[in-house]
């Protein structure tokens, strides 16, 4: 029989056991936690570095009470791009440091007043259709790398696209256990593979160069960003007020996805992290890990539902597990060899993956309003979802300029959440005749 002390948070599991389940962990994680920064131009070293040391951050800010990995955020995706676009990278890392400071503010008004106002601004008809919003606009990006090669249509990388997909599609349905979970990971090194047949077998499609690897060291900071003339620099956060609105009205649907993912994680466990150690402190662990993130140049973080995934497999709950995952993240962080390998992976591959991934972050929002059972006969409901997707897919826009040095724009999801805040709180909720 089982012994009953795994299920604790605090069971800490003989060395030779302790390795494995942690290294499980990491391998879960790793798929989604490394395709974020390879879709925004971030490194996928630093990003490594700042889940597992963010990880650690969340473990430290819930008395090591919570068993909750911290990954790559993939509703932050779009603002990171799009500010990435507009304003540099610098700027994106700003808005996502501050991102990181709201959610403590958040942690401790919900500390003092609960989480009912939170219910109130943010109902599932609003979470749902941002974060199909969320998904949807990414779908160009994924077609984008699955089928062109710069901007000219190929063949090539389309079928490499195509198979990536049916290798992922293939794990999530038809493997079990353990291997279900990392069903990303298959799919991704599927596709590696694939393309590096196809160069051996037709030269002319080679598209996979490991001269990035040949040239990296094989221990190195992984903050440290390689300019094009070889030198390294950190790529600290520059602020300005436009990124930094654009971020923190994402993370008004991201917060509703942090208490989704302790309510699923408390389920898991038997044990209500809402009250021990308390949402004031897991939001303050998620938020001070996205504030660190942005100092060293990572993505945005966010608790991971593949590592909750693990737990429910595998019924180990330990507290010590997860932070073993973290160290083995930061250590593999420290390998630019291994950060270099990462930086191969063809574009078509990425699309691939990106079909999968994006489509799921859109479905994820049907299910949260089908499972909040949210009334599409109710006109309200209707109508608050429908301005949302338009806006937010339609790409709209507010723009406006005050002087000469003041230029606003809010746009995509921020723009669309805002919307549907608004809507929300102004249109009168009908009373149903009995």
């Amino acid at each position: 029989m089982k012994d009953k002390t795994t299920l604790d948070y605090n069971y800490r599991p003989p060395l030779l056991r302790w390795i494995p389940l942690s290294f499980q962990h990491v391998f879960a994680m790793f798929g989604a936690t490394v395709l974020v920064p390879l879709l925004t131009g971030l490194s996928p070293s630093t990003a490594l570095f700042t889940a597992g040391t963010g990880t650690l951050i969340y473990i430290l800010c819930t008395g090591a009470k919570v068993p909750a990995f911290l990954g790559s955020s993939f509703a932050f995706i779009p603002a990171l791009i799009g500010i990435t676009e507009q304003f540099g990278l610098p700027y994106a890392l700003g808005g996502a440091f501050c991102t990181g400071l709201f959610y403590a503010i958040v942690a401790a008004i919900v500390k003092f007043f609960g989480t009912k106002w939170l219910d109130k601004a943010l109902p599932p008809v609003v979470i749902g259709s941002v974060i199909i919003v969320i998904g949807l606009n990414l779908a160009p990006v994924a077609m984008q790398s699955a089928m062109y090669n710069v901007d000219n249509y190929s063949l090539v990388y389309f079928s490499i696209a195509i198979v990536t997909l049916a290798i992922s599609i293939i794990s999530s349905i038809f493997l079990k256990g353990f291997f279900n979970t990392i069903s990303i990971l298959i799919g991704l090194v599927g596709g590696y593979v694939f393309t590096l047949v196809m160069g051996l077998i037709f030269p002319a499609y080679k598209i996979i160069d490991f001269e990035i690897v040949k040239k990296a060291s094989w221990l190195g900071l992984p903050f440290l960003q390689q300019a094009e003339d070889g030198s390294y620099f950190w790529l600290a956060p520059k602020f300005a007020l436009v990124p930094i609105i654009t971020f923190i009205i994402v993370s008004l649907a991201t917060i509703c996805e942090h208490l989704g993912d302790t309510m699923v994680t408390s389920k898991v466990v038997g044990k209500d992290f809402y009250k021990d150690p308390g949402l004031h402190r897991t939001l303050l662990g998620d938020g001070l890990a996205t504030t660190w993130a942005a100092v060293w140049g990572g993505p945005p973080n966010t608790t991971y539902g593949e590592n909750i995934g693990v737990m429910a497999i595998t019924k180990v709950y330990s507290v010590w597990v997860i932070g073993g995952a973290a160290v083995v993240a930061v250590l593999l962080s420290f390998c630019q060899k291994f950060g270099a390998i990462i930086q191969t992976i063809p574009g078509p591959v990425m699309g691939g993956i990106s079909m999968l991934l994006y489509g799921l972050i859109a479905s994820s929002g049907l299910r949260t309003i089908v499972e909040s059972g949210v009334d599409f006969k109710d006109k309200r409901n209707l109508t608050i979802s429908s301005v949302i997707l338009v806006i937010g897919i339609g790409g709209g826009m507010l723009q406006f300029s005050i002087g000469e040095n003041f230029n606003f724009s809010l746009g995509g999801v921020a723009l669309a959440t805002l919307v549907g805040i608004f809507l929300n709180l102004i249109i009168p909720v009908q009373k149903t005749e009995e």
